[in-house]
């Protein structure tokens, strides 16, 4: 072969390469059904809520709140998480649009194969695939510290050994509980979607009603002049304070990575995060409003913000109902998390960007057991061993990037298949997308370098595995040659 030949052959694999039949190919917008690998179709709308809902109320109700109060905005806590529900709203009604038009499993990872191209979506999905498990652990090591404190309140102490990871105090070797949760909700995941859902359903319930005993208990406690004066750090520090719950108020994502396990997907999925946000929004306002009611915002104690405001009116009583409320209410969140991971793992192998030994769900019980026990023992090392600083670190820089590429999606797929059915259309676009875009990239400039550093080497270790395996076992690729 001549030189010439050679130069030439090489520019057209160059070409075919970066490509729509190369490594931008489209999934195609199909059918509600998988060709293979299906699961039980069993969650109605309310339990769709419920597992967005499980995301949503968790850390930022009995924790972020107050220590936004106390550090950052005072009483405009308010604000502040009046800013992030308006900034989460504009991405979930992205993933509302999509949720409609592709409703698979996968989330973030579907909707961007199918509208920018594998590539994109395989970056999205693998950044997914450590995002979530380690969101799992910081969330488990979370409900380890209310464990402790309900256990100690009735006169019970574990040994120090198995109290936290080496290094966060004397004599701790793992956080014993924080693992063995993870493996828990691997196990009740393991069970079957219906089993799961009602699982979550009930703990997401019971949070919410023993938020409501609290909320009620102190509304009879609040004093004026405790919100007074409202922006005591100025407006800037409600803004930065609204960066720092943003991360508690996007738990809908999780929910739409379980499409495949949804009655009448198509309709219910847009349903269900637009509900599901608007009573997350209820809650944390009427939360805010209570907190910095019932106590000066310097005086929080951030380590127990609820516990102190309620002490601080005479109902210390409650403290125990806030803790056990607190356990129900992160575990949902690391619930919802620990689906979506496993059912972003199980889209990609199936679609043959991982092996395919993973796309195979429990014959009897129709969930991919094959993925939720890697996950359920992947998290449960991290939370034993890794204390809750070096686990966060983990998380945050890969769903924002996710939500910023939803958005512009949804902006591109409006140009390029205008025709496409939608059971849901994201309002005043292009507006909507870009207060989701500015804000997430707003946000991701002011992550930490150690973030962007994870980032950066996860990613590249990703697209390594992507074009040793995924890109030539792609199952769009098999099929383009079938055709």
């Amino acid at each position: 072969m001549s030189l010439i030949n050679r130069v030439d052959d090489a520019g057209t694999s160059r070409r075919r390469l970066f490509s729509r039949s190369g490594m931008f190919r489209l999934k195609p917008i199909g059918s509600d059904e998988p060709e293979h690998g299906g699961f039980q179709r069993s969650m109605g709308l309310w339990q769709l809520v419920a597992l967005s809902l499980g995301g949503l109320v968790g850390a930022g109700v009995f924790s972020l709140a107050g220590v936004v109060a106390h550090d950052h905005a005072g009483p405009g806590v308010l604000l502040s998480f009046l800013i992030a529900i308006v900034a989460s709203a504009a991405a979930a009604l992205c993933y509302a649009e999509f949720a409609g038009m592709v409703p698979g499993s996968g989330s973030a990872y579907t909707y961007l194969y199918a509208s920018l191209g594998e590539v994109v979506g395989w970056a999205v999905g693998w950044d997914l695939l450590l995002e979530y498990t380690a969101i799992v652990a910081v969330v488990a090591i979370s409900v380890s510290g209310y464990f402790a404190y309900l256990l100690e309140q009735v006169g019970l102490h574990l040994p120090a050994w198995s109290l936290g990871a080496s290094g966060t105090g004397a004599g701790h070797r793992v956080d014993l509980f924080a693992a063995l949760l993870c493996l828990l909700l691997a196990f009740v995941l393991s069970r079957g979607t219906r089993e799961s859902a009602r699982f979550e359903t009930v703990l997401v319930v019971l949070k919410i009603v023993i938020v409501g005993v609290v909320v009620v208990a102190g509304a009879f406690h609040l004093a004026a002049g405790n919100y007074s004066p409202f922006l005591p750090f100025g407006l800037g520090g409600a803004v930065t304070g609204a960066a720092t719950v943003f991360f508690a108020v996007y738990g809908y994502d999780a929910m739409s990575a379980a499409a495949e396990e949804s009655k009448q997907a198509k309709t219910l999925l847009p349903k269900a995060i637009v509900v599901s946000l608007g009573i997350a929004a209820v809650i944390y306002l009427l939360v805010c409003l209570v907190l910095v009611g019932m106590q000066d915002y310097r005086d929080i104690d951030t380590a127990s913000p609820f516990s102190s405001a309620l002490a601080s009116v005479g109902l210390a009583g409650l403290g125990t109902v806030v803790a056990v409320g607190g356990i129900l209410g992160i575990t949902t969140s690391a619930f919802a998390n620990m689906l979506a991971v496993s059912r972003v793992w199980f889209a990609m192998s199936r679609d043959g960007l991982l092996p395919a030994y993973f796309a195979r769900n429990h014959p009897k019980r129709q969930v991919p057991t094959r993925v939720i026990w890697p996950v359920g023992v992947g998290s449960a090392l991290i939370a034993g061993f890794l204390p809750i600083g070096e686990a966060a670190e983990l998380t945050n820089i890969g769903i924002l990037a996710a939500f910023v590429l939803v958005a512009v999606s949804v902006v591109v797929l409006r140009r390029t298949r205008p025709d496409q059915p939608r059971t849901f259309r994201t309002p005043l676009v292009p507006l909507v997308p870009a207060i989701g875009v500015v804000f997430s990239l707003w946000l991701i400039t002011n992550l930490e370098p150690v973030t962007w550093l994870r980032f950066g080497g996860w990613m590249v270790l990703g697209l390594v595995v992507y074009f040793l395996f995924g890109y030539r076992r792609s199952a769009e690729r098999a099929k383009a040659r079938v055709r």
